[in-house]
């Protein structure tokens, strides 16, 4: 019975232990989302051709959302979204960038996207360029997705994508502030907006 004893409290000890270390490692988790530019380097292009970087979402509060042209319901009435949330926001368009980065850059060129995007809204820039660099660009800002064949029996033709739904909001050092989810009701996501422009 003692030996038992000894061996719980042992055992006890060790869970201790580990719990402190993940509390103190989630602890430094957040204080590095919170202190330092969410996400990773990357050199890509935006709709227009013109090459873009991580420093674009550090010149001002940003909104991010990532997508792709061939969404069939997700990303227009995201896109419709952002462009009315910003015109209420930020009505003189000078306060917040807003980018749309697509997980579906093999059929997502610039051009494709820049159409795509001018057709719902001016607010929101695309962004896309080689598919290698897109990957570790959308792995690095830890947003899932995933190519979906339309027909499971032909999985190299025509396909969709899952991928994260939510709008993310950076400040304008690009740290992490928050997101606004899919769906999200209006004045929310405006208050959201407003609240990321006043720092």
């Amino acid at each position: 019975m003692a030996a038992v004893r000894t061996v719980l409290i042992a055992l006890i000890a060790v869970l201790g232990v580990a719990f402190a270390w993940l509390a103190f490692e989630w602890s430094r988790s957040d204080t590095a989302l919170a202190e330092n530019p969410y996400g990773v380097p990357f050199e890509l292009i935006d709709q227009n051709g013109a090459p873009i970087t991580e420093a674009a979402f550090r010149e001002k509060p940003t909104a991010l959302f990532f997508g792709f042209t061939h969404c069939p319901e997700v990303c227009p009435t995201t896109l419709f979204e952002m462009d009315g949330w910003l015109r209420t926001a930020d009505p003189d368009g000078d306060a917040i960038n807003a980018y749309f980065v697509t997980v579906d850059p093999e059929r997502d060129s610039h051009d494709i996207l820049g159409r795509y995007v001018s057709n719902v809204t001016e607010r929101v820039v695309g962004i896309t360029g080689d598919p290698e660099k897109v990957r570790a660009m959308v792995k690095g800002f830890n947003v899932f997705y995933s190519k979906v064949p339309l027909d499971k029996s032909d999985p190299d033709g025509d396909y969709t994508m899952d991928h994260y739904a939510a709008v993310f909001l950076l400040n304008n050092g690009g740290r992490f502030k928050g997101t606004i989810a899919y769906g999200e009701n209006t004045d929310v996501a405006v208050k959201k907006l407003e609240n990321l422009i006043d720092g």
